[in-house]
């Protein structure tokens, strides 16, 4: 569905828009959805550890199958869903045998159609089957980066890849982040494109909107005081006079601060940057 724009009655409205894409069931499987604990960026000790969080509006956690381990067994599509942990649709699909189960809904897939999981079935859009029998070129989503493990990759509204080379154990796939990466041929992924494509292009247009979102106000280190903040102070309007930092000091545009991963990034054979 296209986005909604609204007349500009007011500031706030002025660049408002909203994506209301096309679902068919309101509220989520009660058997399927957990509440959600708010933890408002606090510890166990009830200080601030990741700041600007805290309200928002309640939600639900809809339980959401990675893994589709359900072999063989087809799976009938009874309603796409919104879901407000995550920019993508949900699908709430039926197995024959009455198990209900949410999976991220794939660009194209409707009610009533039929997907399936495991290593021998056809390349259609829902499907879920291991990379070695995925051909090349084929858009693919929700990608395993350990076998069984369940999907990790490529789980964002519109997004997809494509299987460049195999070569041995491995296939070489190349993510929306840029980095080129090798994935074992036995991990599994879903065809097609994830759905709610337009999720990126709306607008918040107004800072409560924000709020609804869970997120609160972000002052800039620049605008602060001296005691404040070590980007703080000066005469007039100042850059700072340093490098980016967080209010402790601590380096925070392009500090490296990913952990040592041996056994991941060997298979990196290309970064992002």
């Amino acid at each position: 569905m296209a986005i909604k724009k609204y007349k500009p009655t007011s500031p706030s409205r002025r660049f408002y828009t909203v994506n209301k894409p096309a679902t068919t069931k309101n509220k989520p499987e009660k058997s399927l959805s957990v509440s959600k604990k708010r933890s408002g960026g606090r510890n166990n000790l009830g200080r601030i550890t990741a700041r600007h969080r805290g309200g928002g509006h309640r939600k639900k956690l809809r339980i959401v199958d990675f893994r589709r381990d359900k072999d063989n067994i087809p799976a009938t599509v009874k309603a796409i869903e919104y879901d407000p942990n995550r920019s993508a649709l949900l699908a709430l699909v039926a197995y024959k045998d009455g198990e209900k189960r949410y999976v991220i809904a794939p660009e194209g897939l409707g009610v009533g159609d039929t997907i399936v999981s495991g290593d021998n079935v056809p390349i259609k859009i829902g499907n879920c089957l291991t990379l070695n029998n995925i051909p090349l070129g084929v858009e693919i989503h929700g990608i395993e980066l350990t076998p069984k493990k369940g999907a990790q990759m490529v789980r964002g509204a519109g997004l997809f890849v494509q299987i460049l080379a195999k070569e041995g154990k491995y296939a070489h796939i190349k993510i929306p982040s840029g980095e080129m990466r090798l994935i074992d041929l036995r991990c599994r992924a879903t065809i097609g494109k994830v759905s709610n494509a337009l999720h990126s292009s709306i607008s918040i247009g107004k800072a409560g909107r924000k709020r609804h979102m869970g997120f609160r106000p972000h002052v800039r280190g620049v605008a602060m005081n001296p005691v404040d903040h070590p980007l703080g102070g000066g005469e007039g309007r100042s850059h700072g006079g340093r490098q980016p930092t967080s209010p402790w000091g601590w380096l925070t545009k392009g500090k490296k601060t990913r952990k040592k991963q041996k056994a991941s990034d060997k298979f990196i054979l290309k970064r992002r940057k």
